[in-house]
Parts: structure tokens; sequence; C-alpha cells
């Protein structure tokens, strides 16, 4: 049937077939986009090598449930669920936008399986996707321009905002939806204004609502409106290709592959160098990340990956209490620094130092390494490693703030920061009191479970009472244990993320061949940090367990039992994140807590779980002076008391030691109370 109108592959302009045109544009489009991308991948060749290619499967699931079902983006909702349409308003615009390109030289070009019924059908589902699309890039504009949330501020220190940047990616994405369906909507206005057969659109689309306009139009003028639609959506398609990779927009191509290659475990940190056996640390002639070529191409696709979206700042406990740190400025720095290091034109600039360049030291002392910029991240963009990697090229270069100088010197000579002798490392053991025998492996005794105490709690005067109630409760679990006293040393997990990564591997050495010498079946310990680091940095260990994983087995077989909750406060718990964001364990302090009668507990609703908020005391943390304005125990102690709650409990030392302060310095001592969770049950058992 002969078409209402030229048809762009066939139509002429002053005798001219503008056929030439439209190969024209795709040609020099497609051209341009892979000499920019063959730039920006320049710089990833350089990188430090990090084998993402294993566990295929797994990562398979990440793809699936991160990048396709979109899992993270809810967690704001409004922004999330327009997020949401956009993100599938262009996978089924996607196979449309391929055929339009097509059209402009290939008269009446179909896509295979696109015809007949599937055809018809798919045209339908495409008008709704792109109307979604238009009206979702709308609000966005609006949220942008009018509602500005927080998190999209750009510090002055920072530079200028990517308010405007956004703005044109949104208008360049409703210029094309609207072009695409004034391209149909003309064809169909002559069709009908012709008596032939058209797609008019369904109803409350965009082409449905062009109908009315161009409703009486003569036929030469819908012929223009056809041939102008469709060439301002082939020039807007192949600029805004071109333009994705030149800023914060290079997600919409890197977010699939950055997802892809995310880290499959939590918790653990990355080898000084991929490939480099950890004898053989001492040969090699630099640490850590100094300069961007440092960097793995991992974490140069996470800053090409990032797409400003504030979310990790938003949940980062450091940028809330307003130290000089918020992760979004990591990934954007080192973005813009590689933009101007391999420019798009010319040879690379000059290699620079990243610290006193891009970055400051405090900036980078003052990450917790809690986790919670990762854990929202919508692409999957990982920074813990980046810190440690920095931080590592610090400890090489001697930039060490001087308030951690002294437990670093204590650690390497007598294995815990406060430098107190080793023979005292088990004097805890004396305030057990009756009825529980601690053996000790040192003076020969043997068991099957270990009880790895860790430094804080064996030389702390208040944690030593955790110490003690671990001992009681393993005690009345019938469970056969003891510890390594004098050869002990500290895990080594702060010392490790705090860059200094020969020393974790000294400490690491010892803690090896004094576990393995008591042979015993598994290991438990109270401490989180010290938890995360004998399971994800220590290897060829027993099988290793926290206190509330034993604890509520011991309640299952009923060899413990609980008395009654009798004070009447309200309790509320507290996530340590090396216990729950970075190893998942969530459930089991909750239900021994539960177990306990007439228990009352509430949830930190929207800070608990794998948002919980850092109570800023892991490890070495307690000796670092950080700038800020608040301490984020002060924080933590505020949102458990706007819960309801007069008892925060948790199952961290260090945690114990910064709540019980933030509650003095809160001013709420006699109305608050902080407790171990190992402190909770030995008074409550029966």
């Amino acid at each position: 049937m002969h078409p209402a109108l030229t048809p762009p592959a066939a139509a002429a302009w002053l005798g001219v077939p503008l056929k030439f045109l439209f190969v024209l544009i795709p040609a020099v489009g497609i051209g341009l986009f892979v000499y920019i991308m063959r730039r920006r991948i320049e710089p990833l060749l350089k990188a430090a090598p990090d084998p993402r290619f294993d566990r295929i499967p797994e990562r398979l699931q990440s793809v699936l449930r991160i990048w396709l079902g979109q899992w993270r983006h809810p967690r704001y909702l409004s922004a999330g669920v327009l997020h949401i349409v956009v993100f599938f308003g262009f996978l089924a615009l996607a196979a449309r936008s391929a055929q339009l390109v097509v059209l402009g030289f290939v008269d009446g070009f179909t896509l295979p399986g696109f015809g007949g019924a599937f055809g018809a059908f798919y045209s339908v589902v495409k008008d709704y996707a792109g109307t979604a699309v238009f009206l979702a890039a709308a609000a966005l504009a609006v949220r942008r321009l009018v509602f500005k949330p927080a998190r999209y501020a750009v510090p002055e220190r920072y530079g200028k905002g990517h308010t405007p940047e956004a703005i044109l990616v949104l208008g360049l994405i409703g210029t094309l939806l609207a072009s695409e369906s004034l391209f149909d909507a003309s064809l169909a206005a002559a069709a009908a204004a012709q008596g032939l057969p058209g797609h008019p659109g369904p109803p409350l689309t965009l082409a449905w609502a062009f109908r009315p306009l161009l409703a009486g139009l003569s036929t030469s003028a819908l012929q223009a409106i056809h041939l102008a639609a469709y060439t301002v959506h082939d020039l807007v398609f192949f600029f805004f290709l071109c333009f994705l990779p030149l800023g914060k927009h290079f997600h919409v191509i890197t977010s699939l592959f950055n997802v892809f290659c995310m880290r499959v475990d939590t918790g653990n940190v990355k080898p000084v160098r991929h490939g480099v056996d950890e004898g053989k640390l001492d040969e090699l002639k630099s640490f850590g990340t100094k300069v961007y070529e440092d960097f793995t191409w991992k974490h140069m696709l996470d800053f090409y990956s990032c797409a400003d979206c504030g979310r990790c700042s938003d949940h980062c406990p450091a940028n809330r209490v307003k130290r000089p740190l918020s992760p979004r400025f990591i990934s954007i720095k080192a973005r813009d620094h590689g933009f101007r290091r391999y420019p798009l034109r010319g040879p690379a600039e000059p290699s620079a130092p990243l610290i006193g360049g891009i970055y400051s030291e405090d900036e980078i002392w003052s990450c917790t390494t809690c986790g919670a910029c990762e854990q929202e991240c919508p692409v999957g963009i990982e920074y813990i490693d980046k810190m440690v990697d920095l931080r590592r090229g610090m400890v090489d270069e001697g930039m060490v703030p001087q308030s951690l100088q002294k437990p670093l010197s204590a650690l390497e000579k007598r294995g815990n920061p406060w430098g107190k002798m080793e023979k005292k490392r088990a004097d805890w053991t004396a305030g057990v009191g009756p009825g529980c025998t601690v053996k000790r492996f040192e003076n020969g005794d043997t068991a099957e479970t270990l009880y790895f105490v860790d430094s804080i709690t064996s030389y702390d005067d208040r944690m030593q009472k955790i110490a003690q109630a671990t001992a009681r409760i393993l005690c009345a679990a019938g469970v056969d244990f003891g510890v390594l006293g004098k050869d002990e040393k500290d895990s080594g997990h702060e010392v490790r993320r705090f860059g200094e990564e020969m020393l974790f591997q000294t400490l690491k050495e010892q803690n090896t061949e004094a576990i393995l010498a008591a042979e015993v079946k598994r290991i438990v310990t109270a401490d989180p940090h010290a938890y995360n680091a004998l399971r994800k940095d220590y290897s060829g260990l027993p099988p290793v367990q926290h206190i509330s994983e034993v604890i509520l087995s011991a309640l299952g077989t009923g060899t413990i039992t609980l008395t009654p909750w009798g004070d009447g406060r309200t309790l509320a718990y507290h996530d340590p994140c090396y216990l729950g964001r970075h190893n998942g364990l969530y459930d089991a302090p909750r239900r021994v807590i539960d177990d306990i009668p007439g228990m009352r507990r509430v949830e930190m609703v929207a800070a608990c779980r794998d948002r919980s908020f850092c109570c800023g005391g892991g490890g070495l943390m307690l000796f670092y002076e950080p700038e800020e304005e608040m301490r984020m125990g002060v924080v933590r102690v505020e949102m458990a008391r706007r819960a309801g709650a007069e008892v925060i409990v948790t199952a961290c030392p260090f945690c114990l030691v910064n709540i019980e302060d933030a509650i003095k310095v809160a001013g709420l001592e006699g109305k608050m109370e902080a407790i171990d969770l190992c402190e909770l049950i030995d008074r409550h058992i029966a």
C-alpha cells in the first residue's frame, strides 16, 4: 500500500536524497563514539590488575538483581521509582531506536521478529513506555530545579554543581521521545486525512496527544514535520550517545559492567597487589595507591559509573558529622582527574600525587570503613578498597596522623595498641567468678573451642566485663573453651584497614601459628572486628562464630534459659558494622534478645540492619582525632532516643565504648544506658 507520506529513506531536499544525510549522521556518530570510548578505556589498560571474572553465576545474579531488577533504587522511594520508569522505558524503547536509525536509509525496515501481531503489540508498548519516560523525565527535572534534594548539592570546595548537566540530559530524553512520537503522529494524521489505515497512537500517549495538534494541517506541512521530527531524533540520538562518556551520565554505558564486576564478598580487603603473594610483599618497591594509574581498572570503572546521586554520602557517617569526607566526591574528583590526565585529544598529562592533589590526608583518614556507602550504591561502586589502598600509599610515604603513630608502634612492639605487657592479656580471667574455669593454652591446657578475645576486651577495664560475661556464658552453655593468653596478638583488623599491611601480616602470622598450635575445632569471639578478620583476612583456620550464634544455639537446645526482663525499660539493638553489614549477621543477636521473657525491643527503623549508623569507634578510630562537628556516637544515641529506647544493646566492644561516651556527651546519663549483648544475657541466665 502507498504510504501517506514519503518515508525518510525515499525523501529528497532540493533534489538531493536525504538518505545520504541519514547515513552520514550515524556514521559520524558511531565513529566519534568509538573514538571517545577508546580514549576512555586507555587509562584502564594502564591500571593495576584486578581479577573480576571469577564466580560467574554469582556475578550474573548481581546483574539480574541490582542492575536489571533495580533492587536498590526504591530505598529512596520517589527518585527510585522515577529512575526505574526511565530505566525500563529505555529498555523497551531500545528496539524502536535501532529501527528508526535504519529507517533513514532502508525504506520499510523492520527488526527481525517485530512484524505481524508482535509488531502491533510492541508498537503499543513502546508508545506507553515513551510516554511514561517523558513524564518521569519531567518529574525529575522538577525535583532538580524546584525541590532540590540536599544530597544533590555540591559544596563550593568541590567545584560547580551537576544540575545543568542533569537538566540537559533530561531535555535530550524529552526531545528524543517527543520527536519519535511526532514522527509517528504526523504519519497517522496524514493517513487519516487521506482515508488510509494508520496507527493513531493508543489513548493517553504522546502520539495520541499530538493528534489534535496536527489535525487539519496540509499534507505538505505534515511531510515537513515528519522529516524534521526524524532528523531531530537522529541528531539528538547520536549527540546523546557521544555525550554520555563526557560526564556523570557515563553510568548509562558502564553500570552494567560495573555491577557484573562488583565485589561478591563483603568484609574483605583487596591484597596489596593482585598476583603478588603475601610472602613476597617486601619485594614491592611501592605500596598502595599514590597516582591515578595505581588504582585498579575496576576502581577506574567505578569512577566512570558514579551517577552522582549522593546516596553514598547521604548515608556516610563521616559526612553526616561534617568530617572532610564525602564518598561521592572520592569518585567524582577521581573521574574528573582522569578526564584531565587522559584528554580526548593529545597526550596524557604528567602523573601527579593524589594526596595533596585531589585528596587531602584528613579526607582519607576520616573513613571508618563501615560500608554504608557501598551498601547504598545502586551501581556497585566500591570505596573501602580505595580508601585502604590510598592509606597504604600514605603509610608508605610516612604520612601517618600523629595520634595513630603511638598505637601503631605499640602494636608492633607489644601486639596491642596500648603497649601493655603481653603477660597481662589474660588478667581479666581473675574476675570471671566461681564455677567457671577459663583454660589457657599457654599453660598447656587443651579445649575444643578457642575464645579469641582481642586487644580492647583484654586490656580496657570496662571492656574486660564483656570478656568475663562471655566466659560465663560459654561455661553455662557447656562449651569446652580456652584462651591463648600472652600468645594472642591483636587481630590486626584495623591495622590492615589503616594501611599498615606489613604489620598486619606479622600479627596474622603470629596469631595463626598460635591458633593452629592450640589444635581447636572452632573459634568464638565477641568482637565483630576480630570475627571479620579471622573469617575474611586470615586463612586455614577452624570455623569462626560470633558469640550471638553460640548463645542462640544454646537457647535452641535448652542448655541456657533466661529469666524475665524486669525493669520495664525499652531496648534497641545497634547493629555493629562488621557484624551486620559486612557479615550479614542481623537476626541472631535480635533473636537472642527477644528470647528474654517480657523483653520490649524497638527498632531504629530507618537506621537499622544494613542501614545501621556507624558509631565511629571501630579499632584504631578510638585513637584518631578527626575534625568533626558532632561525634558519630551522639548521632546514634539520638536515633535510639527518638525510637523510644532507654537501653542500647550492642554486640561490639568498640561500639560500647563510643555509645557509653556519647550518652555522657549528650547529657543523657541516668536516662539511657548502653550494654553489651553478652552482659545482657549474662544477667539473665537462669
